[in-house]
Formats: C-alpha cells, structure tokens, sequence
C-alpha cells in the first residue's frame, strides 16, 4: 500500500498464458484488500482474466516477445473509492468501436468474440483506447465501499 492509503501494484510480464493464474492471484489479493466481497473478487477476477487474455492472444499475437501491463490502483473521488485496473498490451490495437455484438442474432453461436461483453457485464466502467506507449489498454473501474476505521488494508 502506498502511504498515502492507496494501493498500487504494477506488473509486467510476456505474452505466455502461464501468466493469467499468477494475475488472478494478485486480483484476488487487492480485491479482497480493497474490500471486495467474494462475488466481487470472483467477477473481479473474471474480467481480469477475460482482459489478460485478449492481451496475449489478440493484441499481442502471443509474441513472447511483447509484453503485458497490469496496473491495480485505488482512487478517492470525495468519499467514493475506485479500483482501477488498467491492462495494455503492445499490439498492433484496434477500433473499439468494430467489435461484433455478441447478442446480435449472426453472433450467438460464434465461439468467440464475448470478452468485451463479459467484462463490461463484470465492471461498473469499462472503456477501451490506443495506449499513449503504443498497444491497446483496458481500463476497468470496480466502485469500492467507502472506507471505514475498521477495515483491514491490503499488504503488496
């Protein structure tokens, strides 16, 4: 935890799917030390997975040589408190807004193309943009409880 009562935990590692067991630990970790029930560290975790994911297989092709980012940071605005998770990756990116519906008639038997539906379904904020370094990023925000005297901090 940062000293000023927000956590932030950054990581960075190659595109290899080993990796999406190792961020789910740490979701886990920060999202019951911010204060997430269990059915929000779960649906937490799922969209951090979903998100991983399409960084390793869409955006960055599975190329070891690329890498993935994952920023968890919690944020105050007044009383409300946010967790912010920001996945990127180094991939060639694309327009958000050319993503198939995966409730369009066409679309419901596809295996594939519900990641972003899955996510925004597990976040309160969802929004997807060209990375200011290159790539593509997911920035997630999950609304917290407000804080109280009682509650425990998270350890990073």
């Amino acid at each position: 935890m940062a000293p000023n009562g927000h956590v932030v935990v950054r990581l960075e590692f190659t595109s290899a799917f080993e990796m999406v067991d190792f961020v789910q630990i740490v979701a886990d970790h920060v999202g019951r030390g911010v204060g997430l029930d269990d059915e929000g560290v779960h649906w937490l975790g799922v969209a951090i997975r979903e998100s991983v994911i399409n960084a390793i297989k869409h955006g960055n092709q599975g190329d070891a040589a690329k890498h993935v980012f994952v920023d968890f940071a919690t944020i105050a605005r007044g009383e409300a408190r946010e967790l912010m998770i920001r996945v990127r990756d180094e991939g060639e990116g694309f327009d958000p807004e050319s993503i198939a519906d995966p409730l369009a008639r066409e679309n419901l038997l596809k295996g594939s193309g519900r990641g972003i539906f899955i996510v925004r379904n597990c976040m309160d904020d969802v929004r997807l943009q060209r990375a200011p370094e290159g790539g593509m990023e997911i920035r997630m925000t999950k609304r917290l409880q407000p804080k109280t005297s009682t509650d425990d901090s998270v350890e990073t």
